[in-house]
């Protein structure tokens, strides 16, 4: 039996770039490549794509191929450059000439895995190629991204669901608030970004113009919300929307500020501020309805192959909706294969099961 052709596209112009090399690099020491043909590609930083040997590769550097996805539907692959220029014009199927001499070989794919985090990863730009690509692509679609990435848009779809969210207001481009008509404390964020990049927690009004300043460094829509008294909560979703798992909960125990993220010097010998428990240690009721709240928002927002949903758990044994995460970091110290795994699912089933999702619209 052939095996699958599978393009992991991976790095991006975010400022997740890093951390998407690094659940890359996950992807490919768990992959199983008995059944998948792997070919890597790297977005620089710049937006170049390169094929490449691995996230593990100095691909960034040099090396690597210039490549493209095509947006051509009859292609359903990549146009892959070879700067050879000794090479006879139309020589081996699926050449043609360039602009510049260059050769373009043509690689078809079955599938694409879309390793991206945070803008032009989880916000349906990729997706919307990947779409006119005519490729099938694992995890959630074009309309689910995008609506997961704004929290404003998905706080405002939860709620009329029934969903507890914060409260909150938005900022636009160039609008201006009045700091003392907030009540404190509250959380500036930019409205469509992640791993708590321009977060800042605000606790009095002289602060707000400098928290909304950095929060547009990231996006110029910002999100001003009121700060949840609870224990900060998270569920790993996987399948599609009709008949999701959910993975083991998980509990941010923090010992000061906020859950930080990504944003440590080494963040694979642990947060500087944060303690992830998983299982989480909240009373059975508790889990279940965290799993049940998780799985609800999942289907309202048509996610579909996985999605790491953050709520928080107040006093009361209340849930409020925190954020959706529609390609959740799976680093060596991520939280979504920690909690897949601790459910029984290791990281390589899970790239079965999303791939497979992906070619045949069912889990198994």
């Amino acid at each position: 039996m052939d095996k699958l052709k599978v393009a992991i596209i991976f790095g991006g112009c975010s400022e997740e770039h890093h951390i998407s090399i690094k659940s890359a690099q996950q992807v490919a020491r768990h992959l199983d490549v008995e059944k998948y043909e792997p070919f890597y590609i790297g977005i620089t930083k710049d937006g170049a794509w390169k094929l490449c040997g691995g996230p593990d590769t100095d691909w960034e550097n040099g090396n690597g191929r210039p490549a493209a996805l095509s947006p051509d539907s009859t292609v359903h692959g990549l146009l892959v450059q070879d700067q050879d220029q000794d090479q006879e014009q139309g020589q081996g199927q699926g050449h043609g000439r360039g602009r510049g001499h260059a050769w373009y070989e043509t690689i078809p794919l079955d599938v694409v895995l879309p390793v991206l985090h945070g803008k032009h990863g989880e916000d349906g730009a990729i997706q919307g190629l990947l779409e006119l690509s005519g490729i099938p692509y694992a995890g959630c679609d074009v309309q689910s991204s995008a609506l997961c990435m704004d929290k404003s848009l998905a706080y405002t779809v939860a709620a009329s669901a029934g969903i507890a969210t914060p409260n909150f207001r938005t900022v636009a481009a160039h609008e201006t608030i009045d700091p003392h008509r907030l009540t404190y404390p509250v959380f500036v964020k930019p409205a469509r970004s992640g791993s708590s990049f321009g977060v800042t927690k605000v606790s009095r009004a002289e602060e707000v113009r400098s928290a909304v300043e950095t929060a547009r460094r990231y996006d110029t829509k910002v999100l001003i919300e009121e700060a949840v008294v609870g224990s900060e909560i998270g569920c790993a979703i996987l399948g599609n929307e009709l008949d999701p798992m959910a993975g083991e909960v998980d509990r941010i125990a923090l010992s000061h500020a906020f859950f930080r993220i990504h944003q440590e010097d080494a963040p694979e010998t642990g947060s500087d501020n944060a303690t992830v428990i998983v299982p989480a240690d909240i009373p059975a009721e508790s889990r279940l309805l965290v799993q049940e709240t998780a799985m609800a928002v999942y289907r309202v927002f048509g996610c579909r192959g996985l999605a790491r949903v953050d709520l928080f758990l107040k006093e009361d044994g209340t849930v409020v909706l925190n954020e959706v995460n529609t390609f959740p970091g799976i680093t060596s110290y991520s939280r979504y294969p920690r909690m897949m795994a601790a459910a029984g699912v290791p990281l390589g089933e899970v790239l079965d099961r999303i791939l497979s999702l992906a070619l045949t619209g069912r889990t198994r």
